[in-house]
């Protein structure tokens, strides 16, 4: 395909960078709630960072599209497992948003093995005039009260909070790698390397199995789960994809246990056999994140190419790559471009350039030689916005967001 999209309309609105990023500080998962004015990313430190669109103004229209930090809160801790001896590390797998049904909004975190549901909302007044209180909250002697007041609402500082509502552990034996909440927006699954349970949003201490792949041999394992998504629409389909590079398309209609799937596609034939160890270098490098077209039609799988981490938006197609490369596929053009997430081309409005790279022979003046690349730097987590051509990518401690140039 040729490498000539237009890319003048793509610049860069938004960067967090931290000189001195440790361990904790790089970014996990990233994800657009359902009207993307929300963009919440979540780092290896067990923290949560969500972002909020700027509203528009008259004064500055440009400033519509930029994202600022709205609120941060510790979603997890570490933990250990005394049975087993084993160490949970507090790094966050996957954020997943709830459609927002009042002025409060809500979300998933997950680690290895809980998920938490978290209620994120916002405070600008605060109630004075307790009777068996004074303003600092310390109780008063009721000898003391002579009178009944009427407390009252006083304005304050917008404060957002983050409270958890609820905690859903001990469901998976491996480490969770997926959540989805269903169309339904009463249950949501979580998936492991193993299987993939289903949860009630008001019950935390019972799940239902619904996909177990693990053999009765743990020897004879010869692939692992790598992702699962619900149908945007019907709450009774999912699908979830194979380290074999196979998407299997499931109905709990059919059954309790969906061990038989109702339809299978299959991304990469030429994968060989692999090990246990060998399983989950191919859950971290081929994991795919389905959306609507490859739901609705499955066919469209054999166009993916074979990049790690594609993110699907109607006909285009993004994939984050190595030195902090990422590529956007036009399915109906057959045209892509290779672009870069980097602080030298970071500043607010610039106009990203297409790289090019040079696998062997004369180079020319604007490319890039393989042998120059970085292969330790490289985007693993990408969102498209919902409804705009506006997209985040995390790279290392970075969150970049580009959008469509106003022109």
């Amino acid at each position: 395909m040729e490498e000539d999209i237009d890319t003048r309309k793509i610049n860069n609105s938004f960067l967090r960078d931290h000189s001195y990023a440790t361990e904790a500080d790089i970014i996990s998962t990233v994800e657009f709630n359902h009207t993307g004015e929300l963009l919440a990313t979540g780092d290896k430190g067990g923290r949560v960072v969500i972002f909020q669109r700027e509203q528009e103004s008259k004064n500055q229209p440009h400033r519509r599209g930029e994202y600022n930090v709205y609120s941060t809160f510790q979603s997890h801790e570490p933990e250990f497992d005394y049975l087993k001896s084993l160490e949970i590390e507090e790094k966050i797998n996957k954020i997943r948003w709830l459609p927002q049904q009042n002025a409060a909004y809500f979300l998933l975190s997950t680690n290895d093995k809980t998920v938490k549901l978290w209620k994120v909302s916002e405070r600008d007044k605060r109630p004075e005039g307790y009777n068996l209180k004074d303003e600092d909250g310390r109780l008063r002697d009721p000898s003391m009260i002579t009178m009944l007041r009427v407390p009252v609402l006083r304005p304050m500082d917008l404060m957002v909070e983050a409270t958890p509502r609820r905690v859903f552990a001990n469901a998976h034996t491996y480490h969770i790698n997926s959540i989805s909440v269903n169309s339904d927006y009463e249950t949501y699954m979580s998936a492991d390397d193993l299987r993939i349970n289903l949860w009630n949003f008001e019950i935390t201490n019972q799940s239902f199995n619904i996909v177990d792949i693990k053999p009765a041999n743990m020897e004879e394992l010869t692939e692992v789960i790598t992702a699962a998504e619900f149908h945007p629409h019907h709450c009774n389909t999912f699908v979830y994809s194979s380290s074999k590079g196979t998407i299997r398309l499931c109905d709990m209609r059919a059954s309790a246990l969906c061990d038989r799937h109702s339809k299978s596609q299959h991304l990469n034939r030429s994968l060989p056999p692999v090990f246990w160890e060998e399983i989950w270098m191919e859950r971290e490098y081929h994991s795919v994140k389905e959306k609507i077209d490859l739901l609705c039609n499955m066919e469209l799988a054999e166009e993916l190419p074979r990049n790690p981490l594609c993110e699907l938006s109607s006909h285009v197609i993004m994939t984050g790559s190595y030195n902090n490369f990422f590529r956007m596929f036009d399915r109906n053009t057959k045209r892509d471009v290779t672009l870069e997430a980097s602080r030298e081309n970071s500043k607010p409005r610039a106009i990203l350039k297409p790289r090019k790279v040079c696998v062997g022979g004369k180079r020319r003046k604007d490319e890039i030689s393989v042998d120059s690349l970085d292969f330790s730097k490289k985007i693993l987590h990408t969102a498209w916005h919902p409804s705009e051509n506006i997209i985040a990518v995390a790279a290392t401690n970075n969150l970049y967001i580009f959008q469509d140039k106003v022109n």
